[in-house]
């Protein structure tokens, strides 16, 4: 299809669409709710499924030619020019322990290439949208990545602790001593962050095509970059090790701390 055509529709049908599932969230957000365990061992709850069910339905329902790949209920017609990426819930871990820092995750990807995405924060009430062409907002306000470029000076994020201690100990150790000040995080707001110029980088593993396939639009529509640890462009295929930068020359000296894992 022509993307460029139908561009402002899309990007408002889809905001309109995590607004809406971001009540459906929150009617779960703080209930006691049962727990199930995928074969990964991650968690799932009755609010993830609902929330990407009702997602895809209205997504479907606007973009039938559209593909789709959400976490919950897996792909369809993903051999389509364009199609939709979904995390109805990311951080179902600080979901279902009350933490407000879990996120929505909404992206469009078009001839191979992420042009639309949003990182909602439903319990924050903040929704982030980058769009290729247009630029980057939060809350309707324009955003963008910071301009820092040395890495000694800069606020580096480290996500998923535990994976990166166990299966990537000596870069856990060199990301140790880098950045002038370290948080170790979670999941999408620390990405997000990086849009709207408060951080400065994000070094994060053991992520999915629908974890990191919404947020490339918005990183890079505030003019950050994200990529795999090697520097490469963010695929489908990729696996799952990602960089978030807000300049090229941060983003080269993470790489050279992190490039080198096998």
């Amino acid at each position: 299809m022509n993307f460029q055509d139908t561009y402002q529709q899309v990007a408002d049908l889809a905001l309109k669409t995590v607004d809406e599932a971001s009540v459906t969230a929150m009617s779960y957000f703080r209930q006691l709710l049962e727990i199930e365990t995928k074969g990964d061992e991650s968690p799932v709850t009755v609010a993830d499924k609902n929330v990407e069910a009702q997602i895809r339905k209205s997504l479907a329902e606007a973009y039938p030619d559209f593909g789709i790949l959400g976490e919950e209920f897996g792909g369809e017609n993903l051999d389509a020019e364009t199609y939709w990426v979904v995390d109805p819930i990311d951080g179902t871990r600080s979901f279902i322990s009350g933490m407000p820092l879990f996120g929505m995750l909404l992206g469009l990807v078009d001839q191979g290439k992420p042009v639309l995405g949003i990182v909602g924060m439903p319990a924050l009430d903040e929704v982030y949208i980058g769009q290729a062409g247009v630029g980057a907002s939060m809350n309707g306000m324009p955003i963008a990545a910071s301009s820092q470029t040395e890495l000694s000076a800069a606020t580096l994020f480290i996500n998923e602790t535990e994976t990166m201690v166990s299966q990537y100990p000596s870069v856990f150790a060199k990301l140790l001593k880098a950045g002038k000040t370290r948080r170790m995080s979670y999941d999408c707001y620390p990405h997000a962050l990086v849009a709207a110029g408060h951080i400065d980088a994000v070094v994060d593993c053991n992520l999915q095509p629908y974890d990191y396939l919404p947020i490339v639009a918005l990183i890079e529509a505030a003019g950050g970059l994200m990529t795999d640890w090697q520097g490469k462009p963010l695929t489908i295929h990729s696996d799952g090790r990602v960089l978030t930068a807000a300049t090229p020359e941060l983003l080269t000296q993470l790489i050279d701390i992190v490039g080198g894992s096998a």
